[in-house]
């Protein structure tokens, strides 16, 4: 079976991350909720809760490609076949209870194909080629979008896109923190229905099914909304102590 390691990281407790938010020298992965907290000159600052690290797979590959569209095999500029699929991930630091923009942190993202292969992979037949892979450098907002498609499916997994938060190599502390992203399971029934993907035939894991999902995925879990031409996503990251 095509499957990736063992999950890494847990999901703390309301006590353990108060804990935590308090203490120094630690690195977390936390997600920036969309709820606001008001403060005492009429502002509001947002709110943050730990969501949990998961395995990076055997499929990382650093091909050192900054490109915002990650369709594409730079080699042949052959464009993989999908839903549409523009994804914003944004990116933030987390110091006493509260996020802000966090600037210059590269962004790394891979997923497979609609067939459910993975470029660069030998076991996949595809070494040397470069599609759905690419990092972005967050902005001064803390922002890193990405161009993609929707992704596919390979045996014992459920539908997922990987990515990875670490610092530049300039960057006065270092860091790093690898995760995955999930997808509505009946969202994922209504796009794999349609061609590319509908010639695969029916995925054999729904999400509640998947072990690395199973240690935390439903805090993963992107919401997606329809666009004139595809699919749109926003994810909330932030990191503490960085």
């Amino acid at each position: 079976m095509d499957l990736d390691d063992l999950p890494v990281g847990r999901v703390l407790s309301r006590r353990e991350v108060l804990a935590v938010l308090g203490a120094s020298g630690a690195m977390l992965f936390l997600g920036c909720s969309d709820s606001t907290a008001a403060t005492d000159d009429g502002g509001s600052t947002s709110s943050c809760v730990v969501r949990p690290e998961l395995t990076e797979g055997p499929y990382y590959v650093d091909e050192n490609l900054n490109r915002s569209d990650i369709r594409s095999d730079p080699s042949t500029g052959v464009v993989r076949e999908g839903a549409l699929l523009a994804l914003t991930l944004n990116v933030s630091r987390a110091a006493s209870g509260a996020c802000s923009p966090l600037a210059d942190a590269i962004v790394d993202v891979w997923h497979c194909d609609a067939g459910g292969l993975y470029s660069d992979v030998e076991a996949n037949g595809t070494v040397g080629q470069e599609f759905l892979r690419g990092y972005q450098v967050t902005d001064a907002n803390g922002v890193a979008r990405f161009t993609t498609i929707y992704p596919g499916w390979y045996r014992g997994r459920a539908v997922h896109i990987h990515f990875k938060v670490r610092s530049a190599a300039s960057a006065s502390s270092a860091y790093e923190f690898t995760s995955q992203l999930f997808f509505d399971d009946e969202l994922t029934d209504r796009v794999h229905a349609e061609e590319p993907y509908a010639s695969k035939g029916q995925r054999d894991m729904l999400n509640s099914e998947d072990g690395i999902y199973n240690q935390g995925g439903s805090q993963l879990v992107l919401a997606v909304t329809e666009t004139s031409d595809g699919y749109a996503a926003t994810f909330d990251i932030a990191l503490e102590d960085v």
